[in-house]
């Protein structure tokens, strides 16, 4: 009987039908990976993401401050003037001007009454799951994988779908950007381009996600997409030179400064980051840096065009993270958080077509029968 072409895959991995020597050197590449993943067990612990009595105090402290300020503006303050004298009140630097928020989410936040915040959190993490469940059942027919497939979106999103982090910027934007990737589809981006501008409105390291979005239209041939994701940008542009305006109009050479964001912490530290972002700060952090590298090769391994954006997305946050965070800035992490495990789905298929051609010890032996 033959084998089948897949185990849970609607169609074979992308690494399906290389020669047993490029099969072997991506085996070998993926051996790196782990490796490098494991390097996370070498940075130091930043505060767990948690909104619960076991957050860190200055996890509680940044909460507060963005509670305080849309309580400010919702009292009926300027928004600038609120958040820049909260911030000094706290000690937090001012300059430069990006250290202080966009207006975008606390001014929406201050318009809606108490319970609307969490309302609204839940409505769109239950959006964005019904979208990639929806999406995710094209390429996986069976039932166990879309199941399996479902308890990873949900551990991607533990974080996501607390109400008390609703203040986080991050919390909003990546799931803002968890939804334009699942809408997004060839001739199809409108919607894409829109949710990813307010993710940009909301948090402006959104922007490296439409860069990204952009590049990959542009080599895809996809020059009208390019456009929109320009358009976007242009417009995401335009609001902070506003922001930036209105933040020199109420701070001065007195305020503090930012210690700045070189943090230069590796690539361990995304995988920590991003373990701390997830279901995955429940396991030991050694078995969560493997599945972090298989995560990525997941995604690496799903052969289609949206898998490709999904991988080139994480490897930019990757770096953005381990050249410019923090170890308070960890929470960088939520921009990509709310789709990250999904990538084990794909791991199984993946390492059978990488393992299949390079242990095939099948030879072909030719015969001359002389009559």
């Amino acid at each position: 009987m033959a084998r089948s072409a897949t185990l849970w895959l609607a169609a074979p991995s992308r690494f399906a039908g290389l020669r047993k020597s490029r099969a072997r050197i991506a085996i070998g590449l993926l051996v790196l990976l782990l490796l490098a993943c494991l390097t996370a067990l070498t940075v130091p612990d930043p505060a767990a993401v948690s909104g619960g009595s076991g957050a860190s105090q200055s996890d509680q402290t940044d909460l507060m401050v963005y509670e305080k300020i849309v309580a400010g503006v919702k009292g009926g303050g300027d928004y600038y003037t609120v958040a820049t004298d909260t911030l000094r009140a706290g000690g937090y630097p001012l300059r430069p001007f990006f250290t202080v928020r966009m207006p975008s989410l606390a001014v929406l936040q201050a318009a809606l009454p108490a319970w609307g915040p969490a309302a609204l959190l839940y409505l769109l993490a239950a959006y964005v799951g019904l979208v990639w469940v929806l999406r995710l059942r094209e390429a996986l027919p069976r039932a166990v994988p879309r199941i399996f497939a479902g308890v990873l979106l949900i551990g991607s999103m533990l974080a996501f779908l607390q109400p008390d982090l609703a203040a986080f910027h991050e919390i909003w934007a990546g799931l803002l950007i968890a939804l334009s990737l699942g809408l997004r589809r060839p001739g199809r981006w409108v919607e894409a381009v829109a949710f990813g501008l307010v993710a940009m409105l909301i948090r402006e390291t959104a922007a490296l996600y439409a860069v990204v979005m952009l590049a990959i239209a542009w080599l895809e041939g996809e020059r009208r997409e390019a456009l929109g994701w320009i358009a976007a940008l242009t417009l995401f542009a335009a609001a902070l030179a506003a922001h930036a305006w209105a933040v020199t109009g109420v701070t001065g050479p007195l305020d503090p400064a930012s210690p700045g964001w070189s943090g230069l912490l590796g690539f361990g530290f995304f995988v920590k980051a991003i373990a701390l972002a997830t279901a995955l700060q429940l396991v030991p952090i050694a078995a969560a840096a493997l599945i972090v590298g298989l995560c990525l090769f997941g995604w690496a391994s799903w052969n289609d065009p949206l898998g490709l954006r999904m991988l080139v997305v994480f490897a930019c946050y990757a770096a953005l993270i381990g050249v410019f965070a923090r170890l308070d800035t960890f929470y960088w992490a939520l921009m990509v958080a709310p789709l990250f495990l999904v990538g084990l789905v794909f791991v199984p298929d993946g390492l059978r077509d990488l393992f299949r051609p390079s242990l095939d010890r099948r030879r072909i032996t030719v015969t001359r029968v002389a009559r």
